[in-house]
């Protein structure tokens, strides 16, 4: 690691950074234990100390385990950066090595300022010390004198909402507690890099909100630079400007916001059809018997895309077990990372006759949908008179589809910020002149 910054504008270098492990066990507690073991080895013996019904595990000592290779990335000081990928993708071991919890195996990071991380619930904290004396631990641990943390500590106590508990050592403290304190001195405190890896999950609604608003400000209003690990979308979304995706320990993706969650949700591979079969989807146990839903198609396209002032005309086939009144069609839209977007549902279908097949033909209007895609899936029911509604059908298969926007309406339209106005787009407020009035 080296804090001597040749490039102004930046907050961390990586340079063809890689991390490896090796599987399997590195001893066994006890010279006697590593000896039998080795003596066992010699002889072509099974491990003693195997795990029953594992077999033999020598087979899996000198195996090499690469949980990052070849990263390179600049960061810019100001700028927050989310990091996503799935489970093993490299994501908390890249944490490590730019919190210098553990060594690269190969490469280089250069970090230029201080740096305070939250890699778990309790890192940097030390039991037996009360919550004030952590945070002046925190501090000293930064290079921050002591007159210069007792500037920023009410600030800290009265943003972590444990002022009643501050002088109880935080061995007594909920995870919930640790996790607010802790991230108060890591956004309180003179760090010029904030990391963040998903601690904030541990904490309630209300503090994550808190934590965001103070990380979205560390960045553009003090220059503090922040990277911020999650598996929820709508984080990432609301805080990010730029968003790298790891995948087997490499960089995947590194870029827009948006695109990046595509390429992690494998966007790529949901398929726009204009034609899906029901017949073989999975349904809840005993659905499908009283009416089933056979197949869905996006009339009149080659792909299920469309632009926002157009209709999508949807034919939907089917196959009556029963005879049935008052059924209705409802399709339930989900963004991509299956947060919801909303519920349509069609008019009332005033009946279908038992042993009939035949097609409901749909009409609906997207224009208030952002541009985007999104998912979607579908249900044929009845109400009551009070609302409630029993399913008959309810095919597990997803139906992917795209909203874009038409630039030639010559519609007055906003460049849409899914970041801050989320999916959809509420109806036009219309102005009166004051001669109206």
């Amino acid at each position: 690691m080296n804090y001597q910054n040749k490039e102004n504008d930046a907050a961390i270098v990586i340079k063809n950074l890689g991390k490896k492990y090796r599987l399997g066990t590195i001893g066994g507690g006890t010279l006697y234990s590593d000896l039998n073991r080795w003596w066992a080895r010699v002889r072509g013996k099974e491990d003693p100390y195997s795990v029953v019904g594992q077999g033999n595990t020598f087979d899996d000592y000198g195996k090499e385990f690469w949980a990052l290779r070849d990263i390179n990335l600049t960061i810019k000081k100001g700028e927050t950066i989310g990091i996503i990928g799935h489970n093993g993708a490299g994501k908390s071991t890249l944490l490590k090595v730019l919190s210098r919890v553990t060594a690269p195996t190969t490469g280089e990071a250069f970090l230029y300022g201080r740096v305070s991380s939250m890699l778990e619930v309790g890192t940097g904290f030390h039991p037996e010390l009360t919550g004030r004396e952590n945070i002046y631990m925190n501090g000293a641990i930064l290079g921050m004198t002591k007159k210069e943390v007792d500037s920023k500590i009410e600030d800290i106590i009265d943003f972590s909402e444990c002022r009643q508990f501050i002088d109880t050592p935080v061995k007594r403290y909920s995870s919930g507690m640790y996790v607010k304190l802790a991230f108060s001195v890591s956004a309180f405190l003179d760090a010029d890099i904030m990391i963040m890896d998903e601690v904030l999950a541990v904490g309630d609604v209300k503090f994550q909100q808190k934590c965001l608003g103070k990380m979205d400000g560390a960045a553009r209003q003090e220059g503090k630079t922040v990277l911020y690990v999650s598996h929820n979308m709508s984080t990432i979304r609301q805080l990010c400007s730029r968003c790298i995706v790891l995948d087997h320990g490499r960089i995947a993706y590194d870029g827009d916001v948006e695109e990046a969650i595509k390429r992690y949700i494998g966007l790529e591979g949901s398929d726009l059809k204009r034609f899906i079969n029901f017949e073989n989807s999975k349904r809840p146990e005993s659905f499908g018997l009283a009416i089933k839903l056979l197949d869905m198609e996006f009339v009149g396209k080659e792909m299920a895309s469309f632009l926002d002032d157009e209709d999508i005309h949807i034919r939907m086939h089917y196959k009556a077990g029963l005879d049935l009144n008052d059924l209705y069609l409802r399709f339930e839209v989900q963004n991509m990372d299956s947060s919801p977007v909303g519920m349509a549902e069609s008019n009332r279908i005033a009946h279908v006759k038992k042993d009939e097949e035949g097609y409901f033909d749909m009409h609906w209007s997207v224009a208030n949908f952002a541009p985007g895609r999104y998912q979607m899936v579908v249900d044929i029911n009845t109400k009551n008179e009070f609302g409630s509604y029993h399913s008959y059908d309810h095919p597990y298969t997803n139906v992917f589809f795209e909203v874009d926007q038409d630039i030639t309406s010559g519609k007055n339209k906003s460049a849409w910020d899914r970041r801050a106005w989320n999916s959809i787009r509420l109806n036009q407020i219309e102005i009166s002149s004051t001669e109206d009035l």
